[in-house]
């Protein structure tokens, strides 16, 4: 897929009706001790001649979800937008200015069993952007390529055993880092709606 077909694709996606309702992941719903906690990521796609999803690992000392790969974000502010969050925080975690993100639109949120309401914000990225990782929050930055997110056979499920039951939850291949949990549940909600569009 050509970066064009991609822009129109993501287009697309972007325009959806949307709601604040959890579209998917709500079965932990029962799990949470409160109401869920609002949150934003950005997930910035790179285009190029080789566009890819743009991805961060997190330092391993950080109090939550240490180590884990996660897309820029956090934390909503009271009263702020989610496209204002997603920015606020990539702008803190990798340094990336908001002036280089072309800003597409909202997908479904995503409800997480750490009591999290994610609202991942789409945006646009030229490629060859100078990037650098808060060290406190960012341990490094890497792509995912569009042909693997396209690729249908590439996630995969995994099982895990917790208290009370057994956990389900997607995992996507890249030969340096484990992509799996909410990002890697975004990844594959985007990339059906990106092969639903073909």
């Amino acid at each position: 897929m050509n970066q064009n077909e991609l822009r129109a694709r993501l287009l697309r996606i972007a325009a959806e009706p949307h709601s604040d309702a959890i579209v998917y992941g709500d079965d932990v719903l029962a799990t949470l001790d409160g109401p869920p906690i609002p949150a934003a990521v950005l997930v910035p796609v790179v285009l190029g001649e080789t566009p890819g999803i743009l991805l961060t690992k997190r330092t391993a000392h950080l109090n939550q979800h240490a180590g884990q790969v996660s897309f820029p974000g956090g934390r909503m502010d009271d009263g702020e937008q989610p496209e204002a969050a997603a920015l606020r925080e990539a702008e803190e975690e990798v340094a990336l200015d908001p002036r280089d993100v072309q800003v597409l639109g909202r997908m479904s949120n995503y409800l997480t069993r750490s009591g999290y309401r994610i609202t991942p914000v789409l945006g646009l990225l030229p490629p060859g952007l100078t990037l650098r990782p808060s060290p406190h929050e960012v341990e490094t930055v890497f792509e995912l390529p569009i042909d693997v997110l396209l690729d249908p056979n590439a996630p995969q499920r995994r099982q895990r055993e917790e208290p009370g039951r057994r956990g389900v939850y997607w995992v996507w291949p890249h030969p340096q880092h484990y992509i799996w949990g909410a990002t890697a549940a975004i990844l594959v909600h985007l990339a059906q709606k990106l092969r639903a569009l073909g």
